[in-house]
């Protein structure tokens, strides 16, 4: 279903909506500006997605106990140990 609607833009937004027009990139304005707003519901989606993982993330290392955590030496010497074989080359 399509539904007309009247927008305004700046100059500057114009423009740039009827230079991609011309180049033959967008068949027209109102499907250039269809395809930002599918960019952002896709960009809203992915960020969802992302938090979400990441609170998972929190939550099940919040459950860690303590004793199951890694010294923070521990955990990067294999790191820094790469590093100073490449600085010795």
């Amino acid at each position: 279903m399509t539904v007309k609607t009247t927008l305004s833009f700046t100059d500057r937004h114009h423009q740039f909506l009827s230079e991609k027009v011309g180049q033959g990139l967008f068949a027209t304005q109102s499907a250039a500006v269809a395809a930002a707003l599918e960019q952002m519901m896709q960009d809203e989606q992915e960020r969802d997605v992302a938090l979400s993982a990441l609170a998972q993330e929190i939550r099940a290392r919040m459950e860690t106990p303590r004793e199951a955590f890694i010294d923070q030496d521990d955990a990067f010497a294999a790191a820094r140990r790469t590093i100073g074989s490449a600085r010795d080359v």
